[in-house]
């Protein structure tokens, strides 16, 4: 499913234009990163929980001339599935 898919299924079980359906679809994908970077995580009750995990600067091994490379700390989005997603899947 990518973003057209979902703003297709908003728009058939909203019964709403596609154009607010990819409107709300954006306000939400907002949201998200807003409190992801605000407050570091959040839950959707029955879905899961999204927060941000730090990795650790570190070295590493470039494959092609195996010349050792200093990769630098970064941050991403960890998702945990709640058993109630889990159970569906």
């Amino acid at each position: 499913m990518n973003k057209a898919d979902l703003i297709e299924i908003v728009r058939e079980t909203a019964g709403c234009t596609k154009a607010s359906a990819g409107d709300a679809v954006d306000a939400v994908f907002e949201a998200m990163a807003k409190s992801l970077k605000k407050e570091g995580g959040f839950t959707i009750v029955g879905f899961g929980t999204f927060k941000v995990s730090k990795r650790g600067a570190r070295k590493g091994r470039n494959p092609q001339t195996g010349e050792t490379i200093k990769i630098a700390a970064s941050k991403s989005v960890r998702f945990k599935a709640s058993k109630q997603l889990k159970d569906i899947l």
